[in-house]
Formats: C-alpha cells, structure tokens, sequence
C-alpha cells in the first residue's frame, strides 16, 4: 500500500519516495517480498503520483482513485486479489520489514489454515496505532483504529499489543470481505483492520504472528520518522557486514547503502560513505574519508581521502589519496591515480600510473605507461570533446599538455613543460618548449626601480 498522501513530510517528492540509505522507502517492503518469494507484487498508489520509476524490475502498479483508507486501497486491487490464493499486504512506508520476518509470517498463516494473519507486536507507548482485540481464549477477534477520538473505547486503548499493518490473506475470503467492508467511522474511511471481524464471521480462523523485530512497525509520517527509519536501518546494515567479515573501523561515521555490496576482508577506515549499487572485491580498504557512489572496486584497492562516482577500479589498483574519479573512469590492474588527480571517461593500462597533480579526461593510457606531474589533457575546444591516446611504456614528462586528438606512441617520451599539439611517433621524444633566455642584473634593477618609486610616493 502506497497510495497516502504523505502530507506531514512537507514534500513535493511523495513520501514513499524518499530514501532510506539510498532505496526509495517504498522499494523496501518490495525487495523484502521478493526475497521471501512472492510471485506478484503490486504497488496500490494514487491516481497523481507515478511510482514506477523508483520501483523494482516486475513490480506492478494499481490505482487507489480516491483517498478511502486502507481499506479502500486493498478494494481498488480486489481484481488482483481474485487472481490469487495468498495475499500478503505490507505498507510503503515502513522500510524495515524483513524477508526473514515476512518468510515467518507467512509460515505461520500457512501453519495456522487462518483466513487471515495479522502481524502483531507490543509498544510501551501505542500512541495511535491499531489495537488487537482478543478473545478470553486469546485469539484474535478484531483490530480498532485509534487514530481520532471514538475509534476505539477507553479500554481499548489501554491495550499495548499493536497492528504492524502487515497481514497475510486466504485471497477468496478477503475478496467477499471487502465487498462487504463499510465506512462508518469517525474518518469515514474503510480501514482494512475491519475485514478481519467479518471473515471470522464467515467461519475462518484469525491468526496472529508477533513479530520479535519491533522493527516491523517503525513507519514514517514524517521527516522525523525518516531520520529515525534512516538510522535504524544504517545501523543494520552495517551490523550486516560486519558479521559477513568486513571490518568497519568507526561504525558510528560511516555510511552505507542498502544496495552495496562488500567482500570479507574488506576494511573501512571513518568518514566513509558508500553510496547506490558500489561494490568491492576483498582485502580492499576505503577510507578514511572516502565516498563512492555506483562503482565497482576490485580486490585489493586502496583509496584514501578520495571521492568515485560510477568508475571501475581494477585488482591490486591504488587511489588517492585526494583523488576524484568520474563517471566511465577505468583503472587497470595494478594502476595508480595518485593525489591531486581527476580522470573522467578514460581508462588506464595495467600497471600505468597517473601519481599526482594531473587531469585526464576522454583519454586512452597503455599499460606500463607514467604521466609526470601537472600532465593535462586538453580535451575541449570549446565546442566539441577530443580523444587523446598514450601508448604502452610510455613517460610523459611534467607539466605536459596533450592538445586533443593527438596520440604518443608505444614507448614515446614528452620533455618536461612541453605543449603536445601534434602526435609523437612509438620511441620518439616530444618536445615543445621556447628557448630559455637569462636577464643579467634584472634582480638589481628591479631593486633600484623599486626604492625610486619609495621616494616619489
């Protein structure tokens, strides 16, 4: 269900699309269904708000057309519903839902042969959650809103145990159910906790799972509850890691995504963030302060201080350390980017070495290939982007400016401070440089100019 308006996060983002460490809070539920081995997954949403682009690959969408409750939602889907035969309903905006949990409930409403499990937990402090109303003989008979006054009674709200707003379906009754579902209520909505007394009524058993992760009922209403979703499910994920072997240093300055991926042995110094699909091989160490976004790292990578964004870095490379990779950067096995270097669009040979102070962009570097200090690539004329192209072996001397397109050959040199505006032959040395001139007695008499123009002021 994702269909709410969200009006408390003060947002013209919709609510169930703002993320939590970097998935957007709807997909979490959705990931969650998944991995437990849900066959369809349909997101019930407003008829303004198009969720499909920040949805999972096969997830589907239906439309709730006007703001009824959740009730309401679960009737806009009754078509989708008939077509099944277990129906499991989870809500958008409570990320921290599990696969291991959801797996549970649904073993036990296949265990109990209910018409229907709710997901129940216990809160010191209910506030206005749902409450579940049981029987002397402990089952369920029913859960009450206790959103607005006249919801539930006095002592209703008394009771501690909560509905999560998950719930598992025997589809044939909950489809009859619904069409019976009404909305006389202080809201005037049809709240989905309803169709539970009226399948109980048509003779099938209420079950209850109560989930041991208090986690399941941590929803978000507002920006608040999305620090507090945020932080909760940081916390799990970098516990997650840590437990398959990856060592985190300072858990507690370190940022990481749901999507990330990390071998054992990898170890993560403070400060650094991890951010959308990264992933990194084993024996590699990021950090500190180091911040990856959507790259792949190979094992044993070292990158210090440094900031990546969608490149590659190969086995055995080294970054940093204040080094910035763009987008379509490759580093080869065994490579360096060294300090003070940025590349963009380009890919480095194996064993080839940018160490410090240079810019490399829309480049080709052969293998074994060094590019000296301040090496620049020119590679905009002002209206279109160049190619420039460095052999293997070669050595590119300080404060070398490649004018693209040119191209240096296999095992070719540039002399220090030259301007490479044409191409330089395999083993040929490329020298572009004026004759240096010396001015005898400039220190003197620029110290005399200086003490005459003293004396006039």
């Amino acid at each position: 269900m994702a269909a709410g308006e969200g009006t408390r996060m003060h947002s013209s983002v919709p609510k169930v699309l703002h993320e939590v460490c970097g998935r957007p809070m709807v997909a979490w539920p959705i990931v969650a269904a998944m991995e437990a081995g849900a066959d369809r997954v349909c997101v019930i949403v407003s008829p303004d708000r198009d969720l499909s682009p920040a949805l999972p690959e096969g997830a589907e969408t239906v439309v709730q057309p006007e703001a009824d409750g959740t009730g309401g939602a679960l009737r806009a889907a009754r078509e989708v519903i008939s077509a099944g035969e277990t129906i499991l309903v989870l809500s958008g905006d409570h990320p921290l839902v599990s696969a291991q949990i959801i797996a549970e409930l649904l073993e036990t409403h296949a265990e109990s042969g209910a018409g229907v499990t709710v997901m129940t937990t216990e809160l010191e402090n209910p506030g206005t959650y749902g409450r579940i109303v049981r029987g002397t003989d402990g089952a369920v008979e029913k859960i009450v809103e206790a959103k607005e006054p006249g919801d539930a009674t006095l002592e209703e709200l008394q009771i501690k145990e909560i509905n999560t707003g998950t719930y598992v379906f025997a589809a044939a009754p909950l489809s009859e159910a619904l069409g019976r579902l009404s909305n006389d209520n202080a809201q005037c909505e049809y709240y989905l906790g309803d169709v539970l007394p009226l399948i109980r009524e048509g003779g099938m058993q209420i079950a209850a799972y109560r989930s041991p992760d208090p986690g399941v009922n941590l929803g978000v209403n507002d920006r608040v509850d999305l620090a507090v979703a945020t932080e909760e499910a940081r916390r799990r994920i970098l516990e997650g890691h840590m437990r398959a072997g990856v060592t985190i240093l300072d858990p507690g300055s370190t940022w990481i995504d749901a999507d990330v991926t990390l071998a054992s042995d990898v170890t993560i110094a403070p400060g650094t963030t991890l951010r959308g699909a990264t992933s990194v091989g084993a024996g590699s160490v990021l950090g500190p302060m180091t911040t990856a976004i959507d790259s792949r790292l190979g094992e044993r990578v070292t990158v210090p201080h440094s900031y990546l964004t969608q490149c590659q870095v190969a086995d055995g490379a080294q970054v940093g350390p204040f080094a910035y990779l763009r987008p379509d950067a490759e580093l080869g096995q065994d490579s360096k980017a060294g300090a003070f270097v940025e590349i963009k669009n380009s890919s480095i040979g194996e064993g080839a070495k940018v160490p410090h102070l240079s810019y490399v962009g829309d480049t080709e570097i052969g293998a074994g290939s060094n590019l000296g200090a301040g090496t620049i690539t020119a590679n905009y004329d002002g209206f279109r982007k160049h190619r420039t192209k460095v052999g293997r072996d070669a050595r590119l001397g300080v404060d070398t400016a490649l004018v693209a397109p040119v191209e240096v050959g296999d095992g070719a040199y540039t002399g220090a401070g030259s301007v490479i505006t044409e191409d330089v032959p395999s083993g040929a040395l490329g020298i572009s440089r004026t004759e240096q001139r010396n001015v005898e007695g400039f220190a003197e008499r620029k110290a005399k100019e200086s003490e005459r123009d003293g004396e006039g002021s």
